[in-house]
């Protein structure tokens, strides 16, 4: 009679988990099937607005988004229908003239659209009409865009001034430039004067953009608009902190304001030296020699972790008490003691050693001549030698004249 082998219930598990894994769409069973109520195919086009207002001669620019609402992937046939007399449509995608796009299933695709009015073009109601069409032509979406064409007013909405980065940060010496965008939103073409409100003592000038003249107007076209730089000089003493600048653009009757914001953090700059000035001192090889030297922040910022560095000769030692400073506030000295070691085989002479502070965003080296000196005890020696010698020579005389 032939043996049973029988699985064990763990091994009987793991076989099941495994044959169920092979299952085509277990898992997805297991979760319960999700409806799709999406239709199997279906388009739509449309804007996020239906009807605008513009003023006169000013162009229209928004997005026209192009929706596959079914389950297909779609090819879809995009044209305009008609534009308006006296107007010029067009859409785009990237920089291409868009005629016809591919949309995935339950995907968007967002068309660029722009309106353009010829010169003429007065107050009034305009209607733009839009068609989206499948390759096989089975579905559509049609949508029209009204266009509502109003006279400009006038005063303050005639010029329109924008800032890219209204705000700017940096050190009590830096230079800021703000570029500005000055819009003529008339009918005619007109001069801006340019004027600025400032802190006390700043100066601040006007330029035109990539140039370096200064000017204090400037004439714009109808409906166009010029970049201005609008530089800014903060005085020395400026301490941190945040400075409004109100630029003001006037045209005759007509004005209008932008605010910048200038953020200076402060300078940060370090000074070292000795107390009294003199940059050199005397050692013995292989003796340690002490000096103090003084760190001051001569800037208007904190500086913080301050540390301390050597340019030295080669076996040379030097030594920093403090090793380091934690901070040192606007004006603010403290003193540290810098031990040299000249190594012990150092030869008489002038050497240099470099001491360096180095802070955050700033640092001084300060150089030190350092005369490495002969032992005073080799003086003595070479004296006893000296007299040694006298000594043995009026022996010497001494004994040779009683001869």
């Amino acid at each position: 009679m032939g043996r049973v082998y029988r699985l064990g219930q763990p091994l009987a598990v793991a076989v099941v988990f495994l044959i169920l894994l092979a299952v085509p769409g277990f898992a997805a069973q297991q979760g319960g099937d999700k409806k799709d109520n999406r239709p199997e195919r279906g388009i739509a086009l449309y804007t996020d607005y239906s009807g605008i207002a513009v003023a006169r001669g000013e162009t229209v620019q928004m997005d026209m988004t192009l929706e596959n609402k079914g389950r297909t992937d779609e090819n879809v046939d995009v044209r305009i229908v008609s534009v308006a007399k006296g107007w010029k449509a067009t859409l785009k995608g990237a920089r291409f003239q868009v005629t016809g796009v591919y949309v995935p299933d339950g995907k968007t695709k967002a068309l660029a659209l722009t309106l353009d009015p010829d010169k003429g073009i007065g107050p009034g109601k305009y209607a733009f009409q839009f068609e989206a069409k499948t390759v096989d032509g089975k579905f559509t979406s049609a949508y029209t865009l009204n266009v509502e064409v109003q006279e400009r007013k006038t005063g303050a909405d005639n010029i329109q001034i924008t800032a890219a980065y209204p705000v700017l940060r940096g050190q009590t010496d830096a230079r800021f430039e703000f570029s500005i965008e000055v819009m003529n939103k008339g009918d005619v073409e007109r001069t801006f004067n340019l004027a600025a409100i400032g802190p006390e003592k700043w100066e601040i000038n006007f330029k035109p953009a990539y140039e370096q003249k200064q000017i204090s107007s400037i004439r714009v076209k109808e409906g166009q608009s010029q970049n201005v730089a609008v530089e800014v000089t903060p005085t020395q003493n400026a301490a941190s902190g945040e400075y409004p600048i109100v630029v003001r653009i006037t045209s005759g009757d007509s004005k209008a304001e932008v605010k910048l914001t200038v953020n200076l953090t402060g300078t940060y700059k370090l000074d070292a030296g000795t107390p009294n000035g003199i940059l050199s001192l005397e050692a013995m090889a292989g003796k340690p020699v002490t000096f103090s030297l003084f760190v001051r922040n001569s800037g208007s910022a904190v500086n913080k972790n301050i540390s301390f560095s050597s340019f030295k000769p080669e076996n040379w030692e030097v030594k920093f008490k403090p090793e380091k400073l934690e901070a040192l506030a606007a004006g603010e000295m403290k003193q540290i003691e810098v031990t040299i070691i000249p190594a012990r085989q150092s030869l008489v002479g002038d050497y240099s050693v470099g001491i360096m502070t180095t802070g955050e965003k700033s640092d001084k080296t300060v150089e030190m001549r350092v005369t490495v000196k002969a032992s005073s005890a080799w003086g003595w020696i070479g004296i006893g030698i000296i007299l040694l010698v006298i000594a043995g020579l009026a022996f010497l005389f001494v004994k040779m004249g009683r001869r």
